[in-house]
């Protein structure tokens, strides 16, 4: 049991490691909105991967209530909003992407590796938004913002299912990783 439980141990430090090389593909900017943008990214992104990886492919489908999203339905909502919230600023979605991803896409694997591909895309849009236009006025659901709006409501979206999906594991006895002892 003791075998079992290092070697599990070992499994997740070896993911964490990897969910941390890749956040690390690009150079962050050095200051200002940019380097806080993707620095607070770069947490949630990898609590997020950490915690979905962490889950037993079995509980994919685990909801706490018949009317509410299931866990690979959480996360496929955060990787649309990766994908839908950079549209307001004028970066475009990915033109192959499954509108209905939240009930097409289910199994572990699938979900991950979503996730990550979503998450690649909110840092390029992130990207592509130069200082200048940070204050440029947009127009989201109805309500006047900016640019630099629409990155932290990004921000805001990821942070809420983060906790949604930290009660969702705890429900499931999943402790996220982050926060187990070493």
């Amino acid at each position: 049991m003791k075998a079992l439980r290092s070697l599990a141990v070992l499994c997740l430090v070896a993911s964490l490691t990897v969910s941390a090389k890749q956040v690390e593909k690009a150079p962050a900017p050095a200051k200002g909105f940019h380097a806080e943008f993707v620095a607070n990214l770069d947490d949630v992104q990898s609590k997020i991967v950490a915690l979905a990886e962490a889950t037993p492919a079995e509980k994919f489908e685990w909801r706490p209530e018949s009317d509410v999203r299931s866990i690979s339905e959480v996360y496929m909502h955060i990787a649309g909003g990766n994908y839908f919230l950079p549209t307001f600023t004028g970066f475009k979605a990915p033109s192959n992407l499954d509108r209905d991803m939240e009930k097409n896409v289910t199994a572990k694997a699938a979900v991950v590796a979503e996730l990550k591909k979503s998450f690649e895309h909110l840092r390029a849009a992130a990207a592509a938004v130069n200082e200048a236009d940070l204050e440029k006025p947009v127009k989201m659901f109805g309500n006047q913002t900016t640019t630099r709006g629409v990155l932290v409501t990004a921000l805001s979206h990821l942070h809420e299912h983060l906790g949604q999906s930290i009660a969702y594991a705890r429900m499931n006895k999943i402790t996220p990783p982050w926060s187990s002892a070493p």
